[in-house]
């Protein structure tokens, strides 16, 4: 009976908010207790299960959030009022409207004996509220979302909120990676034949390196990851499962100068992605991911079995290691730290190295396991420090939180390193929940999640049998729906930085969807955010409409643009400084020119209207900025039963926009490249760009297309449609000032004329794609995973090269 009891008490924990089973009505007596803040609420009218919905008394629960109810007769709805809060409930109604704008009930307030009951769980979250089941205490718990997250706290509550959003039905959201298996590698750090250069060389050769380029990241002072990184006399590079050192500068000595591999074993496999370097370190970033083993579990009839699953840490680890620079012909390791799950994205302020991970929660997986302690274990966040050992710390659920308004069967976890300090023990913060993009200033780390309220906001409906006194979501009632489509809101958290610690600060929250970091931004202690309601193609309420707003230090709106290029999405954003600049699409390419000066009062100055779109703004000064996109034909569309007119991609194009005149902006040159089919990692990835203005340089790596003029066509649609041919992979290099504009000055390829001769309509360029361009001095390098070339950066001429073992 004991067993069964704790089988019962773990359903009623797991069912809560869920939508597994059937709502049946029963007996209205059997309604939980409700606790705000812990404390029990006292109804004048007792809470009640209507269609298996748990329901309370407006009145009632307004008193206890000391707020206001009035009744408007002409408009027959209840209206709640209190601290700038305003919710307009009709009767007998599916939604309702909070601060002016409408909100899917997921249940229907109802008259009973002349009292408005609403759904109790819509009413709080409605408030900004957090409503959960306490299975401690048999009770519905409600708690103020303010700025303190709420606990996870023990496991019970944990497979709550796990089962919560797999009755709500959402998708895993990752942030930003997908899991991708790790190759077999071979070795160790090693010095190719003939690189065993001195230190003392090294120290000369960097003491004499002239200015360089770094990575082009969006926060000055806030540096990004990528996968090559230059100090200015050595080149570091990602290849393969390898992290290869060349000496680059002077370009007349360059020469591999050692090669460090991360070898697998039986147990686990390390896969680096990206890394940093500074005067003193380099650190690579990546996936450690460990086997298949057989693991026992119940199977038929109650006995052990071993089945073949993934292990406790069995997604893999986000691993940093740090290494000694002071010999690079033969580096060393110094530190390593891992945190569970996928790595996500980093940044690196001076000395402090801030990663996040992203570790799936695989409920499932632990539930078949024989060992429940070890199921238990396994369920929580886990990370390693080689600072205090080789084995891996379970961070304790008490101090786990979750994000409300952003429940997934994930885990976030954000890791703090002070390089300055690296027998310090790095700060480990862990988050059930979600994010999608990450936006960090030199003093704070933004995670923003995107969600859809037919998964947040649900009603409460009771179980049945042994479970009754537990709580699920029930089906919504969709019969009288006003919109069709889910409506989307994107949630943020704030987190403080400060010497390797990221200290949670304030959750926010705007209507809509991000495209990308560049739709965040943080100036003079405001938050300025752009998004996309709706969808592209819908010609009803439902169609895409564009907004940006701006948030005070404590994530409380202060000022808006709405509706902004109606049936249209948002292809790029810019904030720079008291401007922001964003790039919709449908057929045109609208570039919007706003005001954020008075953060109460933005205001949209002016668009230009032009041809194709910018999926990249670059600033070139303060009153011009580079758009990189692809330009776009129009042809008339002759399907009666479509849009008038199509829109076709071509090649890529580049554009100087001024917006001296902000009420005017316009298009000041531009540079088309290839035809249909020609891309550049640039449009997907901004670190590919190389620019500098005082050197009057820009280049980017491109692989054009074009289409053989003897194959041209009079037909419109065919000619727009037409796909080119393979003409060049490599790196454009131009010249870019005001009066002039875009001066092409030559592409440098990694092919060689074999290469080219064998191409066909496509060409894959394997080891020889180039990657990144970067200067040192007055040389310009190209990287590929197969070569590393360097040309003079004022006649291009090739200068030196050398090979990638």
């Amino acid at each position: 009976m004991k067993k069964k009891g704790l089988v019962v008490g773990l359903l009623l924990s797991a069912t809560i908010l869920t939508s597994a089973f059937t709502p049946i009505s029963i007996n209205a007596d059997q309604g939980p207790v409700v606790r705000f803040e812990g404390q029990p609420i006292t109804f004048s009218l007792q809470p009640r299960l209507i269609d298996g919905i748990l329901m309370a008394s407006v009145r009632d629960l307004a008193k206890a959030l000391d707020m206001e109810v009035t009744w408007s007769e002409a408009e027959r709805l209840a209206v709640v009022t209190g601290s700038g809060y305003e919710l307009k409930l009709p009767m007998n109604s599916d939604f309702a409207y909070v601060n002016g704008k409408a909100s899917t009930i997921y249940g229907n307030t109802q008259m009973v004996n002349g009292s408005m009951y609403v759904p109790l769980r819509f009413f709080m979250e409605s408030s900004n509220h957090v409503v959960r089941w306490d299975s401690a205490t048999s009770s519905v718990n409600v708690t103020k979302q303010a700025d303190s997250l709420p606990v996870v706290g023990t496991y019970d509550h944990l497979v709550t909120l796990l089962m919560q959003n797999e009755g709500n039905g959402s998708a895993q959201v990752s942030l930003i990676t997908k899991q991708a298996k790790a190759e077999t590698t071979s070795g160790n750090a090693s010095v190719p034949a003939g690189a065993s250069a001195a230190v003392a060389v090294q120290d000369s050769a960097r003491a004499a390196a002239p200015g360089y380029s770094g990575t082009n990241v969006q926060v000055e002072g806030v540096d990004e990851s990528d996968v090559v990184k230059t100090d200015g006399t050595y080149i570091y590079t990602v290849n393969k499962q390898r992290i290869i050192v060349t000496q680059a500068y002077p370009a007349d000595q360059m020469k591999v100068l050692s090669i460090l591999d991360f070898p697998g074993n039986q147990d686990t496999q390390f896969q680096p992605s990206e890394i940093y370097v500074d005067d003193k370190h380099l650190i690579v970033l990546g996936n450690s991911y460990q086997n298949y083993k057989p693991v026992p579990y119940n199977g038929a009839g109650g006995t052990t079995q071993k089945k073949m699953i993934m292990p406790m840490r069995s997604q893999g680890t986000t691993k940093v290691m740090v290494y000694d620079l002071t010999d690079r012909s033969s580096l060393k390791l110094v530190k390593e730290a891992e945190l569970e799950g996928n790595y996500a994205s980093s940044r690196k302020i001076g000395s402090s190295l801030y990663f996040i991970s992203n570790k799936y929660v695989n409920y499932y997986q632990y539930r078949e396991m024989a060992d429940k302690e070890e199921a238990k274990t396994g369920l929580a966040p886990a990370y390693r420090d080689s600072s205090v050992g080789d084995s891996f710390t379970s961070i304790p659920l008490d101090q786990v939180y979750y994000l409300p308004k952003a429940l997934e069967p994930n885990y976030v976890l954000i890791g703090g390193i002070n390089l300055n300090e690296l027998n310090q023990t790095m700060n480990v913060t862990s988050y059930l929940g979600s994010g999608q993009n990450v936006y960090a200033s030199e003093e704070n780390l933004y995670v923003a999640v995107t969600n859809y309220e037919q998964m947040r906001i649900q009603p409460m409906r009771m179980p049945v049998g042994d479970a009754a006194q537990g709580i699920r979501v029930g089906e919504p009632n969709r019969a009288s729906q006003p919109f069709e489509l889910p409506k989307q809101e994107t949630i943020i958290y704030q987190f403080g930085l400060n010497e390797g610690k990221a200290a949670y600060k304030h959750t926010g929250m705007v209507p809509g969807r991000l495209l990308n970091q560049f739709s965040m931004d943080e100036h003079n202690g405001y938050f300025r955010l752009a998004t996309t309601t709706g969808e592209v193609g819908r010609t009803d309420e439902g169609t895409s409409k564009n907004h940006v707003f701006i948030l005070d230090a404590n994530l409380k709106e202060k000022g808006k643009i709405e509706n902004i290029a109606p049936g249209e999405r948002i292809y790029s954003t810019r904030f720079m400084g008291d401007r922001a600049y964003m790039v919709t699409f449908k057929n045109t390419d609208p570039l919007f020119v706003m005001d954020l000066q008075d953060p109460a009062k933005p205001k949209l100055l002016g668009a230009l209207k032009i041809p194709g779109y910018s999926d990249y703004l670059h600033p070139y000064d303060e009153n011009h900025i580079i758009g990189f996109g692809k330009d776009t034909i129009e042809v008339d569309n002759k399907n009666p039963n479509g849009p008038q007119s199509i829109a076709y991609y071509q090649g890529m194009k580049v554009a100087l926009f001024d917006v001296t005149d902000v009420n005017h902006p316009k298009e000041q040159f531009k540079e088309l490249i290839g035809d249909r089919g020609t891309d550049s990692e640039l449009l997907h990835n901004h670190r590919a760009l190389l620019f500098n203005k005082e050197k009057n340089l820009l280049s980017f790596p491109v692989n054009v297309m074009k289409i053989d003029p003897n194959q041209a066509t009079t037909n419109p649609k065919m000619l727009a449609s037409a796909y080119g041919n393979f003409a060049f992979q490599g790196a454009y290099v131009y010249s870019l000032d005001l009066e002039k504009g875009f001066q092409f000055r030559g592409g440098i390829t990694h092919l060689s004329q074999d290469d080219l001769q064998k191409a066909g309509q496509y060409v894959h360029a394997g080891d020889k794609q180039v990657q990144r361009v970067l200067y040192i001095g007055d040389t310009l390098y190209t990287v590929s995973n197969g070569l590393i070339k360097a040309n003079d950066l004022s006649t291009l001429k090739e200068k030196n090269s050398v090979v990638i073992p």
